[in-house]
């Protein structure tokens, strides 16, 4: 008698979808990079819980806040906001040159290469070295501050500048050169309009890192409020100290809040009242 035969069994399929390989292949690249560096960095979870309780306890020394110095943290205040205030245009104005020199469609090739190299240096140095930098050279005070973050805008909306106008379409620049147009009438009559309300929008969001980014700098030597934090934290004055947090939280939720306005108006169409 002939019993039919079984075919082999199939093979079976992939146990992971080939879409998903490449992610999960990430994924646990990824996290072994960051258990590698976890053990680099000596981190310890085991030392985190009464170490939070720890800070818990330390935290009620900040507690009530000195509001009898509130008086004494309007002056620096005050200036935190005129740092970042004059900061900004300033590095506005250099990151617009750097702009128009880092743009493909503007420059020629060297100067392009140059300008992006620039930038891309620029942006690899936090403000707060450029700061001891500038402290070394200048000495302690709010100019060296302003100079840092004038010079740390650079990095920041020279490529975003840069970026906008390269993304302008080439049949307006071409149509205004083809009317005999100089370099300059084109950057004034077809560049600046169409990236206008990018470049404000961009500007305005920078004062807004500018102001949080003066308070660290005026720890080390920029002055402002940073450095009425850390003269308090030095002298154990934390309930001082602790006020100087609420001043300095009110200062970037009042820039955040005047920023976003002032951008959305930007973006609807340029008029701000």
């Amino acid at each position: 008698m002939n019993f039919p035969t079984t075919g082999s069994p199939r093979s079976a399929g992939p146990l992971l979808p080939l879409r998903l390989r490449k992610p999960l292949l990430v994924l646990l690249v990824l996290g072994g990079l960051v258990v590698v560096s976890a053990r680099l960095c000596k981190v310890d979870l085991a030392e985190f819980v009464p170490g939070l309780a720890k800070g818990v306890e330390v935290l009620r020394f900040f507690f009530p806040p000195d509001w009898s110095s509130l008086q004494e943290m309007v002056g620096p205040a005050l200036v935190t906001v005129l740092l970042a205030a004059v900061a900004t245009p300033l590095g506005v104005l250099l990151s617009f040159f750097f702009g128009l020199a880092g743009a493909r469609n503007l420059s020629p090739g060297w100067l392009r290469s140059t300008a992006r190299t620039l930038i891309g240096v620029e942006r690899a140095l936090p403000e707060i070295i450029v700061l001891l930098l500038l402290v070394a050279a200048l000495g302690v005070g709010p100019f060296p501050g302003v100079l840092a973050l004038a010079i740390g805008s650079v990095g920041m909306l020279g490529k975003l500048f840069a970026d906008a106008i390269e993304e302008l379409d080439a049949k307006v620049l071409e149509s205004v050169g083809s009317v005999g147009a100089t370099h300059s009438q084109i950057i004034r009559f077809a560049v600046l309009p169409e990236v206008m309300p990018a470049l404000l929008s961009h500007s305005i969001f920078r004062f807004e890192v500018n102001l949080r980014a003066s308070v660290l700098l005026g720890a080390v030597g920029a002055g402002g409020i940073g450095f009425e934090l850390q003269k308090a934290m030095a002298l154990l004055e934390y309930e001082r100290a602790m006020m100087a947090v609420l001043v300095t939280l009110l200062l970037v939720f009042g820039a955040e809040r005047i920023s976003d306005y002032l951008r959305r108006r930007v973006l609807d169409g340029g008029k701000l009242a």
